[in-house]
């Protein structure tokens, strides 16, 4: 479903400040698999959805979604069939239209916000009545007055309204208390279930890393280090997740924002 070929990226190539960012990535991600990736800060993380997402071009490999390949394919093409969350929930969600514009712009359907009809406004009402967070009752109020766990809940919403061929979760529950947290997870958990959707996750949280979806990877100085699924997954624990952190990249992690987790 997802192929990446020896993908690499570096910043800054030749300077003082060249950061070999992404080395020599391979990744087979199958139709339907939820991938969990977790990894310190700076680890490569995110710069691997960017490459996905065609943020950049990679220094060499390939991409390959659903049997196209996307490598040269400019980022707004790919949009249209990968879907992106972020950490910040201010971002996904034009902050002065309502709710209700929102949805419309997510959905595409029926041209210019004014012509919105009565039966896509009750299918947005639908919608959000899922989310049991009261959306469906405020759908002309500007989403800019929305707690971050409701924009985020929204922004999951309108990414997947036509759902992507891909889903990319980046770190989307970061900004959140963990009781709002755990509430967009479960939430993910049940849209991305709902849609069949493929999805990769970037988490901090290593007991999510071993708990959401079908898979683990771990990530290190721009390498996939560890990677997991299956009934091994199943009897991991955090110690075990720190275990080979030390034993594939020799060293012990030491970011304290994920040991505290």
């Amino acid at each position: 479903m997802l192929e990446l070929k020896g993908i690499s990226k570096t910043f800054n190539p030749g300077s003082l400040f060249e950061k070999k960012a992404l080395v020599n990535i391979n990744l087979s991600v199958e139709e339907g698999e939820f991938i969990s990736i977790i990894g310190a800060n700076g680890a490569g993380k995110s710069t691997l959805f960017n490459a996905i997402s065609g943020s950049f071009l990679t220094d060499e490999g390939s991409i390959v979604l659903d049997g196209e390949d996307i490598t040269f394919l400019p980022d707004h093409k790919r949009a249209k069939t990968i879907g992106r969350l972020f950490q910040d929930p201010l971002r996904g969600t034009a902050p002065a239209m309502s709710i209700e514009e929102n949805l419309a712009l997510a959905s595409g359907r029926g041209g210019w916000l004014s012509s919105i009809s009565k039966k896509d406004k009750e299918d947005f009402r639908e919608r959000l009545s899922a989310l049991s967070m009261g959306l469906e009752d405020r759908m002309k109020q500007p989403v800019g007055l929305l707690s971050g766990g409701q924009r985020q809940a929204l922004t999951l919403l309108m990414a997947t309204f036509n759902p992507p061929k891909l889903l990319l979760l980046d770190e989307h529950t970061a900004a959140l208390d963990p009781a709002t947290a755990e509430r967009v997870l479960s939430l993910t958990d049940r849209i991305v279930k709902e849609n069949r959707l493929t999805c990769l996750m970037i988490t901090h949280n290593m007991q999510s890393a071993l708990v959401q979806g079908t898979r683990t990877l771990m990530m290190d100085k721009g390498r996939i280090i560890y990677d997991v699924k299956g009934k091994e997954r199943e009897t991991l624990s955090v110690q075990d997740l720190l275990e080979k952190f030390r034993e594939n990249s020799g060293k012990d992690l030491d970011n304290d924002r994920m040991l505290m987790v």
